[in-house]
């Protein structure tokens, strides 16, 4: 969708909410190895009407620096779901830096974990109201300051002139206010993205209306589409974590499978990266996306090592390949 012709483009800045984010489009998905900057700028912005004040549309571009401000709070560990939701968290944060450097700014906030006591809803009488029920002692986790932050960086750049349009990726009516100061004090345009995938949930209302657009879903193909390089190079370098495949067990066995072919991890996933003859002329790597590709994946490296076994039964020296072709 291009501008009209002869207007200067809206310097456009991303405002990630995260929490919201990670739960509307990426949990319980292949897809949270993201490459944040690609899928606004090669993606949503492409895909979305951004008129000025007389309905003509004008072009979005990402600012220089800080095009997307990723707003968080790092996993504690004592209350992590995973034993590796800790380290994963850190390596997609360092990912993110080393791939995009001033690009991409992390502003984290922080978890709060509390006893608190709270009400108890009665399985008997669930309609009992609350100062009839039962206390008891919960913990109650929270994320704090990411919803302010957001607000405050995206005033901040709004009433500062150092964007024309900030877009805001939120469900969370917590920023209602954000976007109504936005819009009464300053020129900016406000983009609403709704962090769901196919329209899964409904924009606020009190959000939409404040926004000069809106984008009410992200799709699957987008997402699969912007994932960061597995490996991102470096002294140190950055790998996806095993974790974050679709199906980890699945990939767990076939590391474990082909890791004493080859001779090491990174060799098995050079392997996987290429496409096979054996698979159709398919990758590996793109098959185990599915639970049916990672077991046509075992299944050969299974079959690989039964014929192995038998040409070593049948040769009077023994003799084995190392490697899976």
């Amino acid at each position: 969708m291009q501008g009209s012709p002869g207007r200067e483009p809206m310097r456009t800045r991303i405002y990630v909410d995260g929490y919201n984010f990670y739960y509307g489009c990426l949990k319980g998905t292949p897809w949270k190895w993201l490459d944040l900057v690609k899928l606004f700028e090669e993606q949503i912005l492409p895909s979305v009407f951004a008129g000025d004040a007389s309905q003509r549309h004008q072009r979005s571009i990402l600012t220089t620096e800080h095009c997307v401000k990723f707003f968080t709070a790092k996993i504690v560990e004592r209350v992590a779901r995973s034993s590796d939701s800790v380290s994963s968290q850190a390596r997609y944060h360092t990912a993110l830096r080393k791939v995009h450097a001033e690009r991409v700014q992390i502003v984290e906030g922080y978890y709060a974990v509390n006893e608190m006591r709270v009400k108890l809803v009665d399985a008997e009488t669930p309609n009992l109201p609350p100062r009839d029920c039962q206390d008891v002692l919960a913990w109650k986790v929270e994320e704090k300051q990411s919803d302010v932050n957001l607000a405050l960086h995206a005033y901040h750049d709004a009433i500062t002139q150092a964007v024309d349009q900030v877009v805001i990726v939120t469900n969370d009516t917590d920023l209602a206010p954000a976007l109504q100061m936005i819009r009464t004090y300053t020129s900016a345009r406000i983009g609403l993205v709704i962090p769901t995938r196919n329209h899964q949930r409904h924009p606020n209302t009190e959000l939409a209306e404040l926004a000069d657009w809106v984008r009410n879903h992200v799709t699957a193909h987008e997402l699969a589409t912007c994932q960061l390089p597995r490996v991102i190079p470096g002294r140190k370098p950055t790998v996806k974590p095993d974790s974050w495949y679709a199906h980890p067990d699945l990939l767990a066995q076939i590391l474990e499978l082909a890791i004493p072919i080859r001779g090491s991890r990174a060799a098995v996933f050079k392997w996987m990266e290429t496409p096979n003859l054996h698979l159709e002329g398919e990758r590996p790597i793109e098959l185990v996306d599915t639970a049916q590709g990672a077991h046509r994946v075992l299944d050969y490296i299974r079959g690989f090592i039964a014929e192995q076994s038998i040409v070593v039964t049948a040769e009077t020296s023994p003799h084995k390949t190392n490697q899976i072709v």
